[in-house]
């Protein structure tokens, strides 16, 4: 199939587009590079040996949109592209919405013009609201997210669901990621943002190659084992294997499905932290710092669905997680 993936040059779309070429699909990738990079593009081609088109475009310039998915004979779109911090968005919610929402409204737009009615949405557990019983299902509560990145992907479901109740033409799969790390095994794609990374995984790698003094672990008083927030992290690899069986499952049927992808397993922050050095041998040291705004105790998840409906589960285990993201991080210090 030709497919277009936005947000395609960053360290989840990136690693898609990877998995999906390997399927044998053709890639073409969207991205205005807030978040992503010419490098990533590039990675991609060397580990697929197939060079995939790009655009460096914003998923809210709709005609540009409309005519890559005219021109290239788009099939289905995965859609990546958006910002994804917890913290900023609660510092600057406008600023997520419009991206994140105004964004989605943009291509579905372009979609909807140019013929295209198959859609994979990258979500999020921060749908889901805080304080409810583990492990989280599909059917969780997902109203009162807990800080703005969060509504702005749920507000975003629930324009997705309302598209398909109007329209049967429409076939859309919406993927609640939970905690993503790890990289592509050849060490040349994984997760490595600009500035002071958001994501723990990053952060505890810089720590490791000395990049950062100490890390930072932010709540400390959680009610949770530790007291450190509990979390699903979930391999990049198996997040990847997981849209490629959700396409499947969305080119042959028709309306709106959601699923949680996860491992269906929480781990604190200090456990992570502990098994990177025993796993690592590196020493990553760390201070216990006040909770962010918008974090929650704990999150993880229940990948039932999934598994019954897709036939995917996650495979790789918190040392494999933890091993490929070092590789990455030591190869590209």
């Amino acid at each position: 199939m030709n497919l277009l993936v936005t947000g395609g040059a960053g360290f989840i779309g990136g690693n898609c587009a990877v998995e999906l070429i390997n399927e044998g699909h053709n890639v073409t990738i969207l991205d205005n590079l807030t978040n992503g990079s010419l490098a990533n593009v590039n990675m991609i081609s060397r580990i697929t040996g197939i060079k995939p088109d790009f655009f460096e475009c914003d998923v809210r310039d709709e005609n540009k949109v409309e005519s890559i998915l005219r021109s290239k004979d788009i099939d289905a779109v995965l859609h990546f592209a958006g910002l994804k911090s917890v913290s900023e968005s609660v510092m600057s919610p406008l600023l997520y919405f419009k991206n994140n929402i105004e964004g989605g409204l943009s291509l579905l737009s372009a979609m909807k013009s140019a013929g295209v009615y198959h859609l994979i949405f990258s979500s999020s557990a921060t749908v889901y609201k805080s304080g409810q019983k583990m492990p989280l299902s599909e059917s969780s509560i997902t109203t009162d997210n807990n800080n703005p990145y969060g509504k702005s992907k749920y507000i975003f479901e629930k324009i997705l669901e309302d598209l398909c109740a109007s329209d049967n033409r429409w076939s859309i799969g919406a993927l609640r990621y939970f905690n993503p790390v790890g990289a592509h095994k050849s060490g040349l794609l994984g997760d490595n943002p600009s500035g002071s990374p958001s994501n723990l995984m990053p952060y505890i790698c810089r720590v490791a190659t000395g990049q950062y003094e100490n890390l930072k672990i932010y709540g400390s008083d959680y009610p949770t084992t530790d007291g450190t927030g509990v979390r699903d992290f979930i391999h990049v690899q198996d997040l990847a294997e997981g849209h490629v069986a959700a396409l499947k499952y969305m080119m042959s049927s028709v309306g709106y499905n959601v699923w949680n992808l996860g491992t269906g397993t929480g781990c604190s922050v200090l456990m992570l932290v502990k098994m990177f050095m025993d796993v690592t041998g590196e020493s990553v040291p760390y201070i216990l710092a006040p909770r962010r705004a918008g974090d929650v105790a704990e999150s993880w998840a229940s990948a039932v669905k999934a598994e019954r409906e897709l036939g995917w589960s996650a495979t790789h285990g918190l040392d494999k997680m933890i091993s490929d993201s070092w590789h990455f991080a030591h190869k590209n210090n």
